[in-house]
């Protein structure tokens, strides 16, 4: 049977990976983005195929815009059987007496409101199809709490405060939640922002991806309210 999976924010380096493995299977896959140069460089990698993709513009962050695209999924290829919430970012360098307002919003939107507003709009399709499976994405930050990024790390230990929470509710249907927890990822991006380190020890999104692969695979069925550690050697 083919199974409808969105994916948040799957234009990205760890989205666009998880995209090339899911591809390998009987899958429909819905995408969201934010800027139009994410669906550009997605199109010229996976061109434009209407019966395995959909590809929106969907401020994650906004719950109209978020919950609309999750009720236009259902109503185009029926029930959603999968979410990767990808759509996360990071700012750093500051303590907390020096962090303002507008950085700490910045975090607490990307990464846990956009979460938040996600998984609150998905849920109510997979309580119905009585299936689902459901993939966060925390942070070691958000264990460990590094000086320097405060909100960074106060985001990231609510969204996996989220899949916890998400999971315990759920224990009593098919839907399962799983939460990742990267230390960093080795993408251009992360290059960017931490230019002077060794990052052979990084694992890089395919790694990951492949660990999400399988927390949406029906045979994940027995874990429930992991958070599950993708360090790498980092």
């Amino acid at each position: 049977m083919t199974r409808t999976i969105v994916i948040t924010g799957g234009t990205g380096g760890l989205g666009s990976a998880l995209v090339r493995r899911l591809l390998r299977f009987d899958t429909r896959l819905a995408i969201t983005y934010l800027l139009p140069d994410e669906a550009s460089r997605f199109e010229h990698e996976f061109g434009v195929d209407e019966e395995r993709f959909m590809l929106r513009r969907v401020d994650a962050t906004n719950a109209e815009s978020i919950t609309s695209f999750m009720k236009h999924v259902a109503n185009e290829w029926g029930p959603i059987s999968g979410l990767a919430s990808l759509v996360g970012g990071w700012a750093g360098g500051r303590d907390i007496d020096e962090t303002d307002d507008l950085r700490f919003d910045r975090m607490i939107d990307l990464n846990l409101r956009s979460s938040f507003y996600t998984v609150r709009a998905a849920i109510p399709h997979m309580r119905e199809a009585d299936f689902g499976r459901i993939v966060l994405v925390g942070s070691r930050a958000g264990i460990e709490n590094p000086a320097g990024q405060a909100a960074f790390n106060m985001a990231k230990a609510g969204v996996m405060a989220l899949g916890m929470s998400t999971a315990s509710e759920l224990e009593d249907t098919n839907v399962t939640v799983s939460v990742l927890v990267p230390s960093v990822i080795d993408t251009p991006a992360t290059r960017a922002t931490l230019p002077y380190s060794d990052y052979v020890d990084w694992p890089t999104p395919d790694e990951i991806a492949g660990v999400a692969e399988f927390l949406l695979s029906e045979e994940a069925g027995v874990m429930n309210g992991a958070l599950v550690p993708v360090f790498g050697r980092s």
